[in-house]
């Protein structure tokens, strides 16, 4: 008896767990690419994947938590699609918001030629 009481919390703690887990990063960038008429996960000859190509933009999408990777990663598609870089940036929590400032602070203080998009 004890270890299906046992047994009975764990099984609560994991879905509970899954009930109140976030979307994965691939969840956001779909709808997003959706709402904006691109094309995800979009192969170049080096067989990296834009995250979502549209008309106009190469846009790399993450966390806030991964926002320096982001930066490199939107310049490199950019320079092989010759389309404008971009960033769609995931924010989950409030504290998040300072993690989009400094990615904004580096942006400019360096004049990079990225757009920044949020979520």
């Amino acid at each position: 008896m004890k270890n299906c009481i046992v047994l009975f919390f764990v099984l609560c703690i994991v879905l509970t767990q899954e009930l109140f887990a976030s979307p994965p990063e691939s969840f956001y960038q779909q709808q997003w690419c959706n709402l904006k008429g691109g094309q995800a996960e979009f192969t170049l000859q080096d067989r990296t994947r834009v995250d979502c190509l549209t008309e106009t933009h190469s846009v790399e999408v993450d966390f806030a938590r991964k926002w320096a990777e982001a930066i490199g990663q939107s310049l490199l598609y950019s320079s092989m699609t010759g389309k404008r870089a971009g960033i769609l940036l995931i924010l989950r929590t409030p504290n998040d918001d300072r993690l989009l400032n400094r990615m904004e602070s580096v942006i400019q203080h360096f004049d990079l030629p990225i757009d920044v998009f949020t979520l």
